[in-house]
């Protein structure tokens, strides 16, 4: 299987050196051969063990606090909200 890593690259907007490319593209290739690899498990759920069935927490409030405590911290409030920097046009 040959992967081409420049394309990968180019997907998530890398930049990567020709020597850079060869490793990664056999690294990624290795990572794919692994995986191709591991055993097929059934989709039955069969995997769930009755005996040992996972037992939730409740979901119970334990704490709560003062949202003016909690902004006393930010850099900038304003409205009773943390004013952050626009970072998407």
């Amino acid at each position: 299987m040959t992967i081409d890593i420049q394309h990968v690259a180019k997907l998530a907007k890398l930049r990567l050196e020709e020597d850079q490319a060869d490793r990664f593209a056999k690294d990624m290739e290795n990572i794919v051969s692994m995986v191709q690899q591991l055993p097929d498990l059934p989709d039955t759920g069969a995997l769930i063990d009755p005996d040992h069935p996972m037992i939730f927490r409740g979901d119970v409030v334990e704490h709560h606090y003062d949202r003016r405590e909690l902004l006393e911290n930010a850099p900038q409030v304003k409205a009773g909200c943390v004013v952050v920097p626009k970072v998407v046009e």
